[in-house]
Parts: structure tokens; C-alpha cells; sequence
């Protein structure tokens, strides 16, 4: 009879074998079949600890070894076979319309990371490229009394928010924008924008793996340098934004590339799980 663990370690094995890319909710083998395993059974995401020794029947054996093999077959993203992403222990909705949520700009609203750049008059906050809304639903949660803009140039992916926004009861917090950048939300001024753009450099699309090119290409591409919607918004922040406010602005892997492209801009780089250049903020004053 196999147990719970020895489930998991055998999806591990097989997904390892298989060569499938992670980096979309999970960074290795086991995590992965250890949240395909525990959804496809209908337990939590942290009964492993607690049941890893329950026996399981052949039925479920027979089922997670079918989503595992779905998995590898298919090089879907998990979160698109299952339907749902965590993020800072929050569920959202996902599905093929968005970008899976893994953004870094979560854990520093987590951790008040952002909190010392804030005021007391802070109150209108946008989430550009909000994709499924999820950095909108944390920022609503960590500051209760601001009001959050989500806005995205995909009506789809906003489509994928308006359901997390209504599955968290934010409704009366959350608004959601369409356009393409900051017009989406012309002639507004925050006081905050988060901003998770697409900055992926050319080189670095066409290297990608089946599971990130099962994406929305539009959430990712950045072109050649991968700074393309960045020099825009760049350009025309400042007039989006209130006299003390701030941009928080992911460009993952890119920043040699960033600072090629904005040599004459000192930016305070955050401190996030993946190192120090992943996340920069940037003031009004400085991008003035």
C-alpha cells in the first residue's frame, strides 16, 4: 500500500525525468507533484506534513499518476491544469486568459517592504499589467484604507481579475482600468503604482520553455532589450502620479539591461527571495 509521501516522491521522480520547467508557482520537481498530488486528492496545499504517512487507495494513485502524465504531455503550466495560484498564502483564479501570478512585488507588500516609502495621505494605489488582479487583491489587504486601481491592456486577463476581486470581496475597493499603460487610467494620479510589465528581452522569449510560451505572449514580450513598455511608462509616470509618489517596478532578470537603457537614473533596488536586482523603486522627484 503507498502512502501520501511516496505518492508525491514518485510524481517528483517522474515530472524530474520528464524534464519540465518550473518557476510558476514552484521551483522544483517535489514541490510541484506535492501541489498536484494534494489538489488532485482535494486536500490543503499543507496536509503534506500532517498526512504524508495516510495510505492511499488505487483509484487516487490511478488519478494524480493521470495529471502528472497530463502535466508532462500537455507542458501546461500546474496552475492552468488546476485552476488556481497561491500567492502570500492567497488563492486566486487562474486560467490560459493570464499570466500565472508569481510576481516578487508580493512578498514586499508582505513584508511592509514598501511601507517606508508610503504616507499618511497614501490612498490611491494602481496595479499596471494587473493580469488576474492578484497584486490589486494584496495591496487592498495589506492597506486598508486605499483604493486600488488594477488595469491591463488584455480585456481577458481583466476578465481573470473581476473574478478574484469578487472571490475576496473587494468589490467595493478594487476598480478595474483597460487600456494600454497608463492610458488606461488617463488624467488619474496615484500615489502608488506597482507595476509587474512585460520586460522579457527578445533572446530570452525565444529561449523560452513550452510551459512560460503557454502563456499570454503579450504579459511577457518586452522587445529586444526587453524595456519597451518600461521606457514608455517611464516617460509618462510622473504625470500619473501624486507629488510624493513612488513606482515600484519588476523587471526580473533584466537590469543590465535597464540600466543601459536609463543610465542617468539611481534607483533603490528591493531586496526580494531571488537577490537584489529583481524589484526597483523609483520617486516622482527622480523620474521628473
Amino acid at each position: 500500500m503507498t502512502d501520501l509521501l511516496a505518492l508525491v516522491r514518485q510524481g517528483a521522480e517522474r515530472l524530474e525525468g520528464a524534464g519540465v520547467a518550473f518557476g510558476q508557482g514552484t521551483l522544483n520537481a517535489f514541490d510541484e507533484a506535492a501541489w498536484l498530488t494534494l489538489w488532485r486528492l482535494g486536500l490543503p496545499l499543507d496536509a503534506l506534513d500532517e498526512q504524508g504517512e495516510r495510505a492511499v487507495t488505487e483509484t487516487e494513485v490511478q488519478a494524480v499518476q493521470e495529471l502528472i502524465e497530463q502535466r508532462i504531455a500537455t507542458r501546461q503550466p500546474a496552475a492552468y491544469l488546476t485552476g488556481e495560484a497561491w500567492l502570500q498564502g492567497v488563492p486566486f483564479h487562474i486560467d490560459r486568459r493570464s499570466i500565472v501570478p508569481r510576481s516578487f512585488i508580493a512578498e514586499l507588500i508582505a513584508d511592509a517592504s514598501i511601507d517606508p516609502w508610503l504616507h499618511a495621505g497614501t490612498q490611491q494605489v494602481l496595479d499596471l499589467c494587473t493580469g488576474n488582479g492578484s497584486l490589486a487583491v494584496l495591496a487592498a489587504m495589506a492597506w486598508p484604507d486605499v483604493v486600488v486601481t488594477g488595469a491591463d491592456v488584455s480585456m481577458d486577463a481583466l476578465e481573470v481579475a473581476r473574478r478574484n476581486v469578487q472571490r475576496h470581496g473587494l468589490e467595493a475597493r478594487i476598480r478595474l482600468a483597460q487600456g494600454d499603460g497608463l492610458a488606461a487610467v488617463a488624467g488619474q494620479r496615484f500615489d502608488l503604482i506597482l507595476c509587474n510589465p512585460p520586460y522579457v528581452n527578445a533572446a530570452s522569449m525565444a529561449a523560452l520553455p513550452p510551459e512560460f510560451r503557454a502563456e499570454p505572449v503579450l504579459a511577457l514580450a518586452g522587445g529586444t532589450d526587453g524595456m519597451d513598455f518600461i521606457r514608455a511608462l517611464l516617460q509618462r509616470a510622473p504625470q500619473a502620479m501624486n507629488e510624493c509618489g513612488v513606482l515600484v517596478l519588476e523587471i526580473g532578470h533584466e537590469r543590465v539591461h535597464f540600466e543601459a537603457a536609463f543610465p542617468h537614473l539611481q534607483p533603490v533596488w528591493l531586496s526580494t527571495s531571488a537577490g537584489d536586482d529583481m524589484v526597483l523603486l523609483l520617486s516622482r522627484e527622480q523620474l521628473l
